[in-house]
């Protein structure tokens, strides 16, 4: 006698009805089972969430015809990335925002340490995970941020120079001809336009130096008409409250009238810190921003209204009026933070600081998108495959940020009721202790 199957759990009914919304923006009936068989095999237990590993533990019984069909739909499948972030934005989106509006627009990086040279977008750059120098891919977000939840909505390979102007590794990597060599700002300037065009509910745009340190990602910005809390550094030269620059110089009737703003010997703009430090400590504010895992986080913060002055002595108009945020924590010598925003003149001291500090939120989504859900388990080095394989990440994470949104934000992505079977007792991944293969 054939015993019933066990009834599916709520959550499992849950997420069964996701992934039916997701499969079908792949495009194919084809990819439709394989779609979801990865996106599960991303949420159940285990180290490694690459290919393989996720073939043993949903299909023990035939592993390498189920290691094939995976590896098609991450490598081969010409479906679209941006279709499938759209529809995990559908399912979501209504989800976070039930008690909470949409605040920010948050642009971070993300890098993927690699030991090899031949991965698509691989080079000796800075890796926020290791915190240094290194051998690394790195990708452009974009995320969707409420006070308390956040989804990626745009993910984009970093292609440095010598991987843009190089026709033979781009060949082998299948990177797209219409790809070019963008910095880092101009991505993410690309992906803030799209999701304007999608109709995203739009927030403030928050950034670190890396990004608002670029004059024109700011002027670019404005000019889509978002607001911003950006970080720059403390170089970025400003002119002091009430000032701006001079006016043309009259040369009197002949010729055409100059135009350019000028500066003299004494009247010049100076630096972030000059300002800051010339205030002194007796203009900062104690501000508390969030609960921290053990206590209230607060720092000492001054707001200041002033004018950027980069290269203004090219221009007929000054800039317009920022405010300067700067932190300065009890006990440094000197400031350790800076920020331009252009949020409104009656804009709170406070307002500002929880702003500037939102930031963290995707820091939290990537630590477990790169420790929970393997994105950067990867073991391909196409471009197709490199960016397939991150959006099924962030398709999974998406019914994470869901299910949160549902109940507790502390829920966490092992407390998942999803079924899963054993690999077989005989089976090693490829690269690991006692397998013949490298991986």
């Amino acid at each position: 006698m054939r015993t019933a199957s066990p009834r599916p759990s709520p959550q499992e009914q849950r997420f069964a009805a996701y992934l039916e919304g997701l499969a079908k923006a792949a495009g194919h009936r084809d990819r439709e089972q394989p779609l979801k068989d990865y996106c599960r095999g991303l949420l159940l237990p285990g180290q490694r969430k690459s290919i393989e590993p996720i073939a043993a533990r949903l299909h023990p019984d035939r592993v390498q015809a189920a290691r094939q069909s995976l590896q098609h739909l991450v490598s081969a499948a010409p479906w679209s990335d941006e279709a499938v972030l759209a529809a995990v934005v559908r399912q979501v989106l209504p989800a976070m925002t039930r008690k909470q509006p949409v605040v920010a627009w948050i642009v971070d990086d993300t890098g993927i340490p690699k030991k090899g040279k031949h991965s698509v977008g691989v080079a000796r750059q800075y890796c926020g995970q290791l915190g240094k120098q290194d051998n690394c891919q790195v990708a452009v977000t974009l995320s969707l941020a409420t006070w308390e939840a956040s989804l990626p909505v745009a993910y984009r390979l970093y292609l440095p120079r010598e991987w843009a102007e190089d026709r033979a590794r781009r060949r082998r990597a299948g990177v797209p001809e219409e790809i070019e060599f963008q910095t880092k700002p101009e991505i993410a300037l690309d992906q803030i336009a799209r999701a304007l065009d999608s109709g995203l509910p739009c927030g403030v745009v928050l950034a670190d130096a890396g990004y608002g340190s670029d004059t024109r990602f700011r002027e670019r910005l404005a000019e889509m008409g978002l607001q911003y809390v950006v970080g720059v550094q403390g170089g970025v030269s400003v002119w002091r409250p009430g000032e701006a620059p001079l006016p043309p110089k009259a040369r009197g009737r002949v010729g055409r009238p100059p135009k350019l703003l000028r500066r003299s010997k004494n009247h010049r703009p100076v630096s972030a810190r000059e300002l800051v430090i010339e205030m002194g400590q007796g203009a900062l504010r104690r501000v508390a921003w969030r609960e921290g895992s053990n206590r209230k986080l607060q720092s000492r913060f001054v707001a200041v209204r002033v004018r950027p002055a980069h290269r203004d002595s090219w221009r007929a108009e000054p800039h317009e009026e920022l405010w300067l945020l700067a932190e300065w924590p009890r006990g440094s010598a000197e400031p350790t933070k800076y920020w331009l925003a252009n949020l409104p003149a009656e804009t709170t001291l406070e307002e500002l600081v929880r702003l500037a500090k939102h930031r963290w939120i995707v820091e939290r989504d990537y630590l477990e998108l790169k420790q929970e859900l393997g994105l950067g388990h990867f073991e391909g080095r196409s471009w197709r495959g490199f960016h397939h394989h991150a959006t099924l990440c962030i398709a999974a994470y998406g019914f994470l940020v869901a299910e949160r949104s549902l109940f507790s934000p502390s829920a966490r992505a092992g407390r998942l009721t999803l079924a899963g079977e054993e690999p077989p007792v005989d089976y090693r991944p490829r690269g690991s202790p006692g397998a013949g293969a490298e991986a």
